[in-house]
């Protein structure tokens, strides 16, 4: 399988949810199933059929997240040289040359994109216009909004 680029933030909160819950969600939905087969006959149990559901979404979750752990590629941009070259993980600032908006963006993996959050994913069509690129550069780049040109800002690697 391909890898997967990953920052080291992405991979943190795919480990704690991963450990939400192997260690703290299973257990409850096992309590659960446990309760709902005391009060008796399983096939007319709502509480026993929705317990089942729950645990199958839960271990569905698991067995995802820890596909996307072992094929990730954690990159840390903090222990890379800053060459002003867009790269994954960079946080960039960029200029909307028709608007005059300035708008910083974090370049992330798919799973850990967050618009609101200014993360943004790496197959992004922004994101895959700005790779590669340097600061003062000019780009345009075909959003869903249309084609918009863009000057970069400045190139972080923090």
């Amino acid at each position: 399988m391909n890898k997967v680029p990953m920052t080291i933030v992405g991979a943190d909160q795919l480990r704690k949810e991963l450990d939400y819950l192997k260690f703290e969600k299973r257990p409850k939905i096992a309590e659960a199933i446990g309760e709902a087969r005391e009060l008796g006959d399983l096939k007319e149990n709502a509480e026993y059929h929705a317990a089942r559901e729950e645990q199958g979404l839960c271990e569905a979750r698991v067995r995802d997240i820890e596909g996307k752990l072992s094929n990730a590629q954690i990159i840390d941009v903090t222990k890379m040289q800053n060459t002003g070259r867009i790269i994954f993980g960079t946080t960039v600032t960029i200029l909307n040359i028709d608007t005059d908006v300035e708008t910083t963006y974090r370049i992330v993996g798919d799973d850990e994109a967050n618009i609101k959050e200014n993360l943004l994913s790496v197959s992004s069509p922004i994101a895959r216009g700005l790779i590669g690129k340097n600061v003062d550069d000019e780009v345009t780049i075909n959003t869903p909004g249309g084609m918009t040109e863009y000057e970069i800002i400045a190139v972080e690697y923090i």
